[in-house]
């Protein structure tokens, strides 16, 4: 391997390894262990040319000369027209608790993963008990042993799934969507990269975005301040990750906070101003559309309150829950001034002359907000809107607690007071203004001095540009779904089976690779790619069987044992030989 210029070659420790390996694989788990790969799947995809490609796109005309919020939800719809949300147990297979503990018991031990990471018996607040988590994810099926791998992909991996049966569009976990969102808001989208934080809990990954009163990307959609307190069933959806879960990763372009580790690297300010920004986003006064929209979102209450509507000067009364299911198929709604001409269209057979006994009258509590403004932050105001609560069917003190908790989410951050800071290495400076290859060649720049940047070259995949035994450890040890579906064939059968594939990379430029699983989940690979398939099943099959792979800029020879297979390749790699 040597005399290459664009070929690294450096005596890796075996801390390095796992970590540069980690970053090729992207597994949640490994993001958990190593939090810098967040960041550098982030810069990445920042360096695609899939990305920057989108900039072309007519959707995007006339972006430069729109307000930040109205680019944002341009590029929001762009990712909901293009990209699925995926998380299935097959498209990236299964591994051990046992397996993963014994590749991670250097970094991190099992009991501080019991706490915090969902796939070591996490399960958070009281919300995933009764959801029993590993039902929900269909992990019931295996026994407690099993995890799955949940790789988090690329640009061009989230592309690929087009051609995976079942999908007509790219697909993606929620890792590849928060790290795909922050990425197209800064290319395409105009956003700093300061103005953006990504954060992960131990079941969700999404981004804050300083823009105006802030914004919370969520898997494809966005939830803004006032969606927030909505009460819709989106927005409920989309409150569940911060209202029931620690926030186990925070990563900006200045480092990240991680809540396992003494140790932190974002800038302090950074860390404090979103802290800040993001408690605000959460906290919203209580006024009467707020209550409307609370009780909206806690359904199971509105059977305690009614509505008062004068209908020809005469009051009358319909149960709340009535008049919320009007709200379906009309633009009218109970929460807003449109309500009379929701109440004008619901049936009169639905209303009572009488009050109904034992329930609230909205009305009246919508009254007493407005006038006495009642801030939940003082015990007292509290006291008195729980006075306001109190009727029969009702428990006025789960009542208040629940309202407090919609009004006012307290997120749970790694705490900066017990963390020691120190830099991340050079910063990034990556600016609007510079084009993509500005960008690589910064990053370039900045590998020996800031190991995220480093660590981005091995997300990115590309083999002329970084040491080719992290991506090869991945590729022979990470890879069961391409295992486990061809083991219905013969050995012999496998080279024909693999030279059946398409003959094009998922990934366009030359020197970047798949890994084994990516090309037989999408049928399609580069000679190069094939050659490590048929290697990583061999492998499996044959564990004492001699490996090595001879690659150049137009072939890849494997040889097994007595056996050579060569493939044609295009992947201009620059020659080198792999000892698998």
């Amino acid at each position: 391997m040597g005399g290459y210029p664009y070929v690294r070659q450096l005596v890796i420790s075996a801390k390095d390894l796992e970590k540069r390996s980690s970053a090729v694989t992207l597994s949640d788990m490994e993001i958990f262990v190593f939090p810098e790969l967040m960041y550098a799947l982030l810069l990445a995809n920042l360096m695609s040319p899939r990305l920057w490609k989108w900039r072309d796109d007519p959707w995007f005309a006339g972006l430069a000369k729109m307000k930040p919020y109205r680019r944002i939800t341009r590029v929001k719809q762009y990712i909901m027209d293009h990209y699925a949300f995926n998380l299935d147990l097959d498209t990236w297979g299964l591994t051990t608790k046992e397996r993963e503990m014994n590749r991670f018991r250097g970094f991190i031990d099992e009991e501080t993963l019991r706490k915090s990471n969902a796939l070591f018996g996490y399960e958070g607040d009281k919300y995933y008990f009764d959801i029993d988590i590993r039902t929900h994810f269909g992990l019931n099926r295996y026994d407690s042993e099993t995890i799955p791998y949940w790789k988090t992909e690329t640009v061009e991996a989230m592309d690929a799934f087009i051609f995976k049966e079942g999908y007509t569009t790219g697909a993606g976990e929620c890792v590849s969507l928060a790290a795909l969102y922050a990425a197209a808001l800064f290319v395409v989208g105009g956003i700093p990269l300061g103005n953006l934080f990504l954060m992960a809990t131990p079941l969700h990954s999404q981004n804050y975005v300083d823009v105006d009163d802030g914004i919370l990307t969520n898997n494809r959609r966005l939830v803004t301040k006032k969606m927030w307190c909505n009460g819709t069933a989106l927005s409920a959806q989309a409150r569940r990750a911060l209202e029931n879960e620690q926030v186990t990763i925070v990563a900006h372009e200045t480092g990240y906070i991680h809540t396992i580790n003494a140790e932190a690297s974002i800038d302090p300010a950074a860390y404090e101003s979103f802290c800040g920004k993001l408690r605000n986003f959460l906290t919203t006064p209580i006024t009467d559309e707020i209550l409307g929209n609370f009780l909206r979102h806690k359904r199971d209450m509105q059977r305690c309150f009614q509505l008062r509507h004068s209908i020809r000067g005469v009051e009358h009364y319909v149960p709340l829950e009535v008049a919320f299911q009007y709200e379906e198929g009309s633009s009218a709604l109970v929460t807003d001034q449109t309500r009379d001409i929701l109440l004008a269209d619901i049936d009169m057979d639905q209303f009572v002359i009488l009050r109904i006994p034992g329930r609230i009258v909205l009305n009246d509590l919508e009254a007493f907000i407005r006038e006495a403004s009642p801030d939940l932050r003082q015990p007292g105001d509290v006291t008195r809107l729980k006075d306001q609560f109190a009727c029969d069917c009702l428990n006025a003190e789960w009542a208040m607690e629940s309202l407090i908790r919609f009004c006012h989410v307290t997120p749970r951050l790694p705490e900066a007071s017990t963390r020691k800071f120190q830099s991340a290495g050079e910063p990034l400076r990556i600016t609007r203004e510079m084009t993509r290859e500005a960008i690589i060649s910064r990053l370039e720049s900045l590998r020996t001095v800031n190991p995220v940047a480093d660590l981005a070259f091995y997300a990115y995949r590309d083999l002329n540009r970084t040491d080719a035994a992290p991506f090869l450890k991945a590729a022979m040890t990470r890879n069961p779904v391409s295992i486990a579906a061809a083991k219905a064939l013969s050995d012999a059968e496998l080279a024909p089976r693999i030279n059946r594939l398409a003959p094009e990379s998922i990934y366009d430029e030359a020197g970047r690779l798949a890994q084994p699983d990516e090309v037989w989940n999408f049928g399609r690979g580069d000679g190069v790619e094939k050659a490590l398939l048929l290697a990583n099943l061999l492998r499996e099959r044959r564990p004492d069987l001699v490996l090595s792979l001879e690659v150049a800029e137009q072939s890849a020879v494997l040889k097994a044992g007595d056996l050579r297979f060569e493939f044609e390749s295009r992947k201009g790699l620059k020659a080198q030989f792999w000892s698998l």
